[in-house]
């Protein structure tokens, strides 16, 4: 069976509505803010700040989050390194649709391979994805634990679980990078604050 990706038969059509017209419509700039890290790191709350603030300032945006995607987009696909690697693929590819629609993207996954979110940067504009790397230490993550999955991970229960038995990635050149102060967390408001005071200064959030 020939694969889509080999077909001589398919054709880009060109939409007489473009991206500049649509990012004029919301005033605002499609972008992509890829949060990655560790699982217990505070991903998804982030992205739930983020989106609630951006929100608040009359933005438009919208949050794939990695769990919620297995339920539906990828719930074809395991936790071998071929299948984390496509399930960003197709992460990387709806997020790039997005973007192009003029939406703020915020993806929301663990993606611990560098040559995975390196790849779904090279589909948009560079200043148009922006890493967001959550450099909480492991044994802050392990302490959380609030799916319970490290517990199960050191006992052997949960095989290839990121950060205990299969390798994280982190980021060489991220945009963002959010890291404990003393010892202690930022909130969850300051770190949106973070992210967002981002997209302000880069122009994403006016057009």
């Amino acid at each position: 069976m020939s694969s889509l990706g080999n077909s001589t038969n398919i054709f880009w059509h060109e939409y007489p509505v473009g991206k500049l017209e649509k990012q004029i419509l919301l005033n605002q700039k499609g972008c992509v803010i890829w949060i990655t890290g560790l699982s217990g790191s505070g991903k998804s709350t982030l992205a739930c700040s983020v989106d609630r603030e951006l929100h608040s300032r009359g933005k438009l945006s919208y949050i794939l989050d990695g769990d919620n995607l297995r339920h539906g987009l990828n719930k074809d696909l395991g936790f071998k390194a071929e299948d984390r690697s496509e399930n960003i693929r197709r992460v990387g590819e709806v997020s790039k649709l997005f973007a192009d629609a003029g939406l703020i993207c915020i993806a929301s996954l663990i993606s611990p391979y560098r040559k995975d979110r390196d790849a779904c940067r090279a589909m948009l504009t560079d200043a148009a994805f922006i890493e967001v790397f959550m450099n909480m230490p492991l044994e802050v993550c392990e302490e959380r634990d609030a799916k319970g999955l490290y517990k199960l991970a050191r006992a052997g229960k949960i095989k290839g679980f990121t950060g205990i038995d299969d390798p994280y990635e982190a980021p060489l050149n991220c945009e963002i990078e959010l890291t404990q102060k003393d010892g202690i967390c930022p909130t969850p408001c300051a770190m949106a604050g973070t992210v967002v005071t981002y997209l302000e200064e880069k122009g994403f959030l006016h057009c």
